[in-house]
């Protein structure tokens, strides 16, 4: 078997999820008696236990029930492979039907019917540098920044958490929210340190002075008093740890205030709030949720407090929900779906764009495609304006893929010849040549081959060419993920003396190896669909290829493994929206389900999550839709803490 084929299928080998999540039987289609003869039949010889096995893909090693637990997402390919006809390859023995059916329905028992869904274990989780920057702003009342020399036209980060505190790497879930595995260093505790100590003396700083009434209320003359040092303390303690903080508790804290005024209270008070801000209970999340351990438990109403509020804002909970979560009253489902709305409806909500999206999407890819960094700004803003605009606007999903509004501005309008007319004029700075600008909201009714997400300039400036784009559609889109290729894969040649081989023809020759076409029969149909949009996301002047081979029409059309044709993008995104568009939702709702819990998605999440994608796919669903049923979900609302 080509070794392309397994590398394709090793790639969706997983970690161990730590636990089981079922103890039934395989019952009638036991993998022993209904699966493993075809699999020997037809796979060992390339993916069974051998010095030399393809991939390192070793499907023996897979074969007991505990083992198989762990690979369920392999499973899930291997059997979407065999039923597209891409595994095994051309040449090989292909399944019969009724092999293809006793495979599908030993995953359908094994991995869906007696699947039950579960909440997952707690895992303590420090916030990520972005949430910490977040969270102690919010703390102070301020950001804290470092001053950049830079002209009005550039771009540069500002903040001193940044600066300072390492970048997050993606965890199992692919987002930087997921730090359960990163580790405390000296090195960031140190950082820490230097931050809170910069902050605190800010806050005691006359310039912040109305920061710090917030907490302490109106201070007369030039110290507080001890009442007021008092209520400092119990409030910043109650917002930075996200719950309440007992008497017992704070009375050690206390007690260094007492006897103690003006200069010296101060003094005092900034080592006892230091030492709230250096705490687990600050810099990790959950850690104050008291539930009976080893049993599957709704959480605390401070936890779905700091939940919700991470999930959406990447910030504490405010005032607002703190005391609804102190009453009681936050697990209300009337009083919690209010609470869900009115934080989507806060400018805070961006954070579903700025930070969920971009990750999701690569977006920051597209600070790379300018060296003019207004233009730049205007190509990566115009998608998270637009995809913040449906998650709080409460926009249909199937917007993602087609819709008749985008955000522009003067840099990106050019993409846009005719709804361009709808632009306000912007005030000019004087003596800056090229600024940033905010976008406008257009229709797209007067603008073809435009809408959705998949056609801006900037996404598709980000992924030049049709691999690229293919790929990127595939799996940011489809929530397919696709190997490594192969180190020896080389460039597409040009045409040789006497051809006039348009680019795709040259392509196809190149990949007629079989070690190439298994994944490029996945790719090549979707990027290729979008060649009629040059390399800086623009419509080309007419569907002619330029270079030698010029005169040659685009070859746009497309046959995806399912069967489906299409002749252009146009085509190709009905497909999206109709036959193809439960699958959409799901990568949807298994991304938007990811980031919200902070962790990989596990076996036991998926009766979760196809009963959501059930729920939007027949009921026309929208984003803010999407959070709801998200922020409802079982692993969301309870937990299981093991006794440790």
């Amino acid at each position: 078997m080509p070794s392309a084929c397994v590398r394709y299928v090793l790639c969706f080998a997983v970690a161990a999820c730590g636990c089981t999540a079922t103890a039934q039987s395989l019952q009638d289609y036991a993998f022993q008696d209904n699966v493993r003869p075809i699999l020997q039949q037809h796979c060992y010889a390339c993916h069974g236990a051998d010095d030399e096995v393809e991939g390192e893909l070793d499907l023996t090693a897979l074969a007991d029930q505990k083992a198989i637990e762990k690979a369920f997402e392999t499973w899930q390919r291997v059997v979407e492979l065999v039923d597209a006809g891409a595994m095994p390859p051309d040449g090989q023995q292909r399944l019969t039907e009724q092999q293809k059916l006793q495979l599908r329905q030993w995953y359908q028992q094994r991995f869906v019917d007696s699947v039950e869904a579960h909440p997952g274990f707690f895992r303590p989780r420090r916030l990520s540098a972005h949430e910490y920057r977040n969270s102690l702003q919010s703390l102070l009342g301020f950001p804290l920044q470092v001053a950049v020399a830079q002209a009005e036209q550039t771009v540069a980060e500002d903040s001193l958490v940044m600066k300072l505190l390492p970048t997050d790497p993606p965890g199992p879930s692919g987002f930087t929210n997921d730090t359960s595995g990163n580790p405390l260093t000296t090195a960031i505790w140190d950082q820490y340190s230097y931050l809170v100590d910069n902050g605190l003396q800010k806050l005691f700083s006359p310039v912040h002075r109305e920061q710090l009434e917030a907490y302490t209320g109106k201070i007369e003359g030039p110290w507080m008093t001890s009442e007021q040092a008092t209520t400092l303390l119990r409030r910043f303690a109650r917002r930075a740890f996200r719950r309440e903080v007992s008497d017992d508790a704070l009375a050690p804290s206390l007690a260094t205030l007492n006897g103690k005024r003006g200069a010296d209270l101060q003094a005092a008070l900034q080592v006892e709030m230091k030492a709230i801000l250096m705490s687990p209970m600050f810099l990790y999340r959950g850690l104050g949720m008291n539930i009976p351990t080893d049993v599957v438990h709704r959480v605390d109403d401070f936890e779905l407090a700091e939940r919700l509020s991470y999930f959406l804002w990447a910030d504490l909970p405010d005032d607002e929900l703190l005391e609804l979560a102190s009453e009681g009253r936050l697990h209300e489902q009337a009083v919690y779906e209010a609470q869900i709305d009115r934080l989507l409806a806060a400018p805070k909500a961006r954070n579903l764009a700025d930070d969920f999206c971009a990750q999701w999407f690569s977006l920051n890819e597209i600070d790379q495609v300018s060296n003019n960094p207004p233009v730049a700004d205007a190509l990566k803003s115009q998608p998270i304006d637009f995809l913040y605009y449906l998650f709080t606007a409460d926009r249909p999903l199937a917007e993602l893929i087609d819709s008749e509004v985008t955000f522009i501005n003067a840099h990106t309008a050019k993409f846009y010849p005719q709804s361009r007319r709808q632009l306000q004029a912007s005030p000019r700075q004087r003596g800056i040549e090229v600024q940033a600008l905010p976008n406008q909201r257009v229709s797209l009714q007067e603008t073809a081959d435009r809408g959705g997400l998949l056609t801006m300039p900037g996404v598709l400036a980000m992924n030049r060419g049709p691999v690229l784009r293919g790929t990127w559609l595939l799996e940011r889109v489809l929530g397919e993920r696709l190997p490594e290729p192969p180190a020896d894969v080389g460039q597409v040649p040009g045409n040789q003396r006497g051809e006039n081989l348009t680019f795709r023809e040259r392509f196809e020759q190149h990949r007629r190896e079989p070690t190439c076409a298994v994944c490029h029969d996945k790719i090549d149909p979707l990027g290729f669909s979008l060649q009629a949009y040059g390399n800086d996301g623009g419509v080309l002047k007419s569907r002619q290829q330029g270079g030698r081979g010029a005169g040659q029409s685009l070859d746009t059309s497309g046959r995806l493994l399912s069967g489906e044709s299409f002749e252009d993008f146009d085509g190709l995104k009905q497909i999206l929206m109709t036959t193809q568009r439960e699958r959409v939702i799901r990568q949807i709702v298994k991304q938007t389900m990811a980031f919200a819990l902070a962790r990989k998605l596990e076996v036991y999440d998926q009766p979760e999550v196809e009963r959501i994608v059930k729920q939007l796919n027949e009921n026309a669903g929208t984003f803010r839709g999407l959070v709801h049923q998200v922020a409802n979900s079982l692993p969301f609302r309870e937990t299981v803490k093991r006794n440790e």
